[in-house]
């Protein structure tokens, strides 16, 4: 089955930097794909960015965090990474990734096979 676990969030300030990491166990993901959602409180989960294996390596980001988000993945250490800089007070959600074994359609958070518990990150103002 295989299990996912984030970490690294936290209550930062608007403007500042915060890197959030996944940890699977239970099973190899290198040939998975990997996305980040995140979901505030009253609205739905929303995707981030995926890094997709499909011959190669490439990476997808929603268009509101793009240039500030970078995806990462660590097939050795069966890890993944979340760079997130410039952080706004509406970014405020628990943050969640995800694994899926295909590589399509990487922004729909149907189809996702393996979910962490998510991590808290507050943005104040």
């Amino acid at each position: 089955q295989g299990q996912l676990v984030e970490s690294g969030g936290g209550l930062v300030q608007a403007g500042d930097s915060l890197r959030l990491s996944c940890t699977a166990s239970g099973r190899s993901f290198s040939s998975y794909a990997i996305g980040w959602f995140r979901q505030a409180p009253g609205k739905e989960r929303e995707f981030l960015a995926a890094i997709v294996w499909s011959g190669g390596s490439s990476t997808y980001y929603a268009d509101s965090v793009k240039g500030r988000l970078t995806i990462s993945k660590d097939n050795a250490k069966n890890t993944g990474s979340l760079q997130m800089n410039s952080l706004k007070p509406g970014e405020t959600a628990v943050y969640y990734c995800a694994a899926k074994s295909d590589s399509g359609k990487y922004y729909n958070k149907v189809g996702y096979e393996n979910w962490g518990q998510g991590t808290q990150v507050t943005v104040s103002s």
